[in-house]
């Protein structure tokens, strides 16, 4: 019998360690055409877009850095946001301010996989990006002109205003490396992005050349997180930052860890409050990382250097939690990994609640820790920005995920009656009176003005008048201690509630067929998993043997059966193996290890020996396809109708109408035509079904 080798996770070395820039001109082939074609863009459906209809009414916007973003929200520096494709689907959820992914100098690096753990909390040992740092800086300049361009065609319908989007570099990870040629090449890219855009312009394809003329802005940030490792010294901390306000003059968020809450507090909310009593903080990251006191040191002085420069400067809660790697998923010369998700959640947002109480809100506060369709809007209330998501976005439906996020929040501003953040930000707890009492000389007018204004849904900036933003910062600290001070005795942050891992439903993946769920599509962060048209079918499994004359005779021996409504693909250069798919697949043995595999380029199929996949072009010379199944490699021309196949052992050539009475050539031993047959119907849904994806495109163009 003829079957398609089952290969487990574990069995799958060396991985695809680096991504793949995919062209431009293709990338906008496949976001209008799949547009026309399925109403979706990136596989993101219409109905899970941010529009006018999502908010009637209400005004999202915030100011980051005096920049105005039309919502709070937006990927943390991630996975989220590191292709182009990534940008466009955060911005199509809602997300206005984009934190970029981390570039740092080494460019290079040999990161573990599988790397990203969702099966209850989030854990992984992810680090900075996995592009070269150039190629990072193209796929955020080619973002941003696709997210133009949706902006300018009015095919996602915008109230005035909501379109505004912010882009914010995040670099690390000392200052050696952001001084070296590679980063300040990447900053003054990002500072003055138009050469790019000009390369860009003219790779537009003819059929979409009304966006050859947009003025797309050249400028995509002035604003940059810094990332730091964990145990960088606050000394490079501070040194870092000091270096690009002065020396760059970039507004600057400096991202802090959780370790600031000291090696009593952490392992008390951790193990005791929330009982993840399995998970280990090493005493070692809190000796060798920076504490609470060298913290305030360093955000007094560079706050105070950026106010004389001019500039903004903020912090941000919180990096992920360094942890004793207890599991078995990631391989096991891993001994640290780093936690995500809801028990971050309460550990950052004490951080929050422990820096305002230093500070008061003096600093922007950015925030990035187990932010979900629940708490989104209690981030908002406390007046966090932005509010970045990673974790909640590798679960199942993705980006669609923040349409929720949108839905909660519109919900509780209606409630209260707010129709923008300050003034929901005031009426969120019912605390805005009893905030008046903390503001210096306020006069008693104003302050009846504005119980008065609270109580009939006045105007709450006319009543307050110049002391509207000092009631705004009162109020978020009472926001801030109400919050907070309900989070670890919360059940659904607990153990109790986040320890079932995603059903399992006991059966192994193959090359075709699967249950059809398509949750691996949404969950990968790049796009990298799409569904393919090949209906029903069998396809014959067929062994051609040759005589001494030369003359092939067929053996048939059954059928590839396919039976469901479509099947899972992968397209390869977008795949970092993170495992993410492995996870919410019900089925075993991960969508990405065993589903087809297309590689964009040849270079990249030869590259990858150890992978089974695919490499399909269609050109004017005809078709060629090259495939490579339980580590067999075969090649395939198409043209006017005849076929050349040839393999290890084989060379043939055959009408495509009658393979098995037409063939003529060469062989060794014998023939399996089933890799033709497969090839064929792989080549018939990628090309010919009326489908849009990847492979499609990139011929196209």
């Amino acid at each position: 019998m003829w079957v398609v080798a089952r290969l487990s996770r574990s069995g799958y070395a060396p991985v695809m360690a680096e991504l793949y820039p995919y062209p431009f001109a293709a990338l906008v082939r496949r976001m209008f055409a799949e547009l026309e074609a399925k109403d979706s863009i990136f596989d993101l459906p219409r109905k899970k877009w941010f529009t006018g209809a999502t908010v009637p009414g209400r005004d999202l916007s915030v100011s980051f850095h005096g920049h105005r973003a039309a919502t709070p929200l937006g990927p943390a520096a991630g996975p989220q946001s590191q292709m182009a494709q990534n940008v466009v689907l955060s911005w199509l959820a809602g997300c206005r301010i984009m934190e970029l992914k981390t570039i740092q100098i080494n460019d290079e690096l040999d990161i573990p996989r599988p790397c990203i753990d969702m099966q209850t909390i989030g854990y992984n040992v992810e680090w900075s990006q996995e592009l070269k740092v150039p190629d990072s800086l193209g796929e955020y300049v080619k973002g941003m002109m696709l997210v133009e361009m949706l902006k300018a065609s009015g095919v996602c319908p915008l109230e005035e205003g909501q379109g505004d989007t912010l882009y914010d570099m995040s670099v690390g990870y000392d200052l050696a490396g952001i001084k070296s040629d590679k980063v300040q090449a990447f900053i003054r890219g990002m500072l003055d992005a138009s050469a790019l855009i000009e390369e860009y312009r003219a790779q537009i394809p003819d059929a979409y050349a009304q966006y050859r003329d947009l003025q797309y802005p050249t400028k995509l940030s002035d604003t940059l997180t810094l990332s730091t490792f964990h145990g960088c010294p606050p000394d490079e901390i501070e040194g870092i930052i000091d270096f690009l306000l002065r020396e760059l003059k970039l507004n600057c968020i400096v991202k802090l860890n959780p370790m600031l809450l000291g090696p009593t507090e952490v392992p008390r909310l951790l193990n005791e409050a929330l009982g993840y009593k399995d998970v280990t903080v090493p005493m070692t990251a809190f000796e060798r990382d920076t504490s609470w006191e060298q913290a305030q040191g360093f955000v007094q002085r560079l706050g105070d250097t950026a106010a004389e420069l001019g500039l903004s400067f903020g912090v941000k809660f919180s990096n992920t939690l360094i942890v004793e790697n207890h599991r078995d998923f990631f391989p096991k010369a891993e001994k640290e990994m780093y936690l995500s998700g809801q028990p971050l959640h309460v550990i950052a947002m004490n951080l929050v609640k422990m820096f305002r109480g230093r500070f008061g809100d003096r600093y922007p506060i950015s925030f990035s820790a187990g932010i979900d369709r629940k708490n989104f809007a209690d981030a908002v209330a406390i007046g966090l920005t932005p509010i970045t998501v990673c974790s909640d976005f590798c679960r199942v439906g993705g980006y669609g995920r923040a349409s929720g996020y949108f839905k909660d929040l519109a919900s509780r501003m209606k409630r209260v009656g707010a129709d923008d953040v300050p003034t929901f930000v005031i009426k969120a707890y019912g605390l805005g009176e009893a905030a008046l009492g903390s503001i210096d000389g306020l006069p008693e007018a104003t302050r009846a003005a504005c119980v008065a204004a609270l109580a009939d849904g006045g105007d709450l900036r006319a009543a307050a008048g110049d002391h509207f933003d000092a009631w705004l910062s009162a109020v978020k600290l009472l926001n801030t201690d109400r919050y907070v001070g309900g989070l670890e005795t919360d059940v659904r942050y607990s153990l109790a509630k986040n320890s079932k891992p995603p059903r399992k439903v006991g059966t192994m993946l193959e090359l075709f067929d699967c249950i059809s769920c398509d949750k691996c599509v949404p969950v990968c962060p790049n796009n990298a998993n799409f569904t393919l048209p090949l209906a029903p079918v069998a396809l014959p499994i067929v062994k051609l043997t040759p005589d001494v004359s030369g003359t092939f005779t067929a053996r048939h021996e059954g059928n590839v059966q396919l039976t469901e409504k479509h099947q899972i693909a992968n397209y390869a250069d977008f795949c970092n193996e993170c495992g993410n798919c492995d996870i919410f697949c019900p089925e075993d043995g991960g969508p990405y290890v065993l589903k087809p595999r297309f590689f964009g380029s040849l270079e990249t199929f030869s590259e990858f020996k150890t992978h089974d996949g695919f490499y399909f072009v269609r050109s004017s010379e005809g078709d060629q396809l090259h495939g490579r199944i339980d580590g067999k490699e075969c090649h395939v021309q198409i043209k006017d109708g005849q076929v050349r196949y040839s393999g290890d052992g084989f060379d043939v050539g055959f009408a495509m109408a009658d393979p098995e009475n037409t063939v003529e050539g060469s062989c060794s031993d014998e023939v399996d035509l089933t890799y033709w047959y497969i090839l064929n119907a792989l080549r018939g849904a990628v090309f010919d079904a009326g489908d849009v994806n990847y492979v499609e495109s990139l011929s196209r163009v």
